[in-house]
């Protein structure tokens, strides 16, 4: 976290970093959010994101009626963003992301995979809509889940476009909540790391390792 009068120390994109989501979630610095949910639940209105001030940014709806259980990222005036699903009968735990409330083909946005079947720490490859071969990952997620030190990098490569960071405090955990921070690097659509932190969350909650 930056302190006030204090210069960026993050590097620039050495290629730009498309927006995912939309443009307006773009900006020319570094975004601090912090993820606040229930302990062990994802469950409406249980996992909210809020800016540096405390106000909620994003919050997470869910749909249990169909046969996959779905996700839905809204806004601040409950717009849908994204919404999540996990691809059934595939290896690798693979989960679709589409824009708005839709789960058309037409409508994806990007989608998930972990890296290998068995992993003990957090690696998952990130493929976007328009790359069909997916022969290479337009992001990468690596790190370790349980000490919320995950990194999101573009590409294949070690060019950091978010990371996360653990805050977590006796106080939160005693009211039954925990949160931690994800630092958005500028010019990174940061409407879209926050789709991939729920997608993380929903891989790693779900410990049966079946699809």
């Amino acid at each position: 976290m930056m302190m006030d009068g204090e210069s960026t120390s993050y590097p620039p994109q050495p290629v730009p970093v498309p927006p995912v989501i939309s443009p307006q979630f773009i900006v020319p610095y570094p975004v601090d959010l912090a993820v606040v949910r229930k302990v062990m639940t994802l469950q409406e209105g249980k996992f909210e994101v809020l800016d540096i001030n405390g106000t909620v940014m994003f919050k997470i709806k869910s749909k249990l009626l169909s046969i996959r259980d779905r996700r839905i990222l809204v806004d601040t005036n409950d717009t849908p963003i994204v919404t999540f699903q996990q691809k059934i009968l595939t290896a690798h735990r693979r989960w679709q992301a589409f824009r708005g409330e839709s789960t058309d083909p037409k409508d994806l946005l990007f989608s998930v995979k972990k890296s290998s079947l068995f992993q003990l720490k957090t690696k998952l490859d990130v493929f976007l809509a328009g790359n069909t071969k997916g022969e290479v990952c337009d992001f990468h997620i690596k790190g370790s889940w349980l000490e919320r030190s995950c990194v999101i990098y573009a590409g294949d490569s070690s060019t950091i476009v978010a990371q996360m960071h653990k805050k977590h405090t006796a106080g939160s955990v005693f009211l039954g909540k925990e949160h931690f921070g994800v630092t958005v690097y500028p010019n990174v659509d940061y409407a879209f790391i926050v789709a991939l932190v729920v997608i993380l969350e929903e891989i790693n909650q779900d410990r049966s390792g079946e699809d």
